[in-house]
């Protein structure tokens, strides 16, 4: 057995996201059929408990075409004439107290981009400046994230028509004992806004949207 999040876009609370701790038969092996036998028992899993719910995998790894497009290694926006994907924006907006941020990422291959720091000591990390230019802070923890993710997946009118079909995201791939930021979880962020009526709003207005992300996490401590 394994259990991993599954983010719902929006609860009965009027939360933009409702993340559950999912149990489910996990399916062992590093090959992509194994990978996606673990996806196909976790959606049976969440089918038992949640009869009606449209369950979207937001992976590399996704049977569906659209959750393979929407994987933060393959969703991004052009800039200057060059293609950004939301995992090599990320990256290379990192500043740690020895380096960064690495501009030089962000024309780089996903995958690349998220293993350029296994070999580095580069102290902690400090924040997030976007194109050298707009810093960010580290709290609340996945906000910079979504905020690339968001605005990323807005500037294409062709999925965004099919995500808001879907109102369960799940990531096989992420693992919360390892990571923070989950594309599935940003994905469910977007459709609640979206849900909301307030997706406009804060797309539009990066103060607005951290006032918003920063209130939410405010309550949840409150909790």
């Amino acid at each position: 057995m394994a259990t991993r999040p599954i983010y719902f876009a929006d609860d009965a609370a009027g939360e933009p996201v409702y993340a559950y701790d999912m149990e489910f038969d996990w399916v062992a092996g590093m090959a992509i059929s194994q990978k996606q036998k673990c996806i196909q028992s976790l959606h049976s899993a969440i089918g038992q408990q949640w009869k009606d719910s449209a369950i979207l995998e937001v992976s590399s790894k996704s049977e569906n075409p659209l959750g393979v497009k929407l994987s933060a290694f393959n969703l991004g926006f052009e800039r200057n004439g060059k293609f950004i994907t939301v995992e090599c924006a990320f990256q290379g907006s990192k500043v740690f107290e020895h380096g960064g941020p690495f501009l030089e990422l962000y024309e780089d291959r996903s995958i690349r981009a998220k293993q350029f720091f296994q070999d580095k000591d580069l102290g902690r990390l400090i924040k997030f400046s976007f194109f050298g230019k707009e810093d960010w802070e580290l709290d609340p923890p996945t906000m910079f994230y979504d905020w690339i993710y968001i605005n990323s997946l807005h500037r294409h009118s062709e999925l965004i028509d099919e995500v808001i079909k879907y109102d369960v995201f799940t990531d096989i791939e992420f693992n919360p004992k390892r990571s923070i930021n989950c594309q599935a979880r940003s994905v469910a962020l977007y459709v609640g806004l979206h849900q909301a009526g307030i997706l406009g709003d804060v797309i539009e207005d990066k103060s607005r949207y951290k006032e918003y992300i920063c209130s939410v996490a405010a309550r949840h401590k409150m909790l």
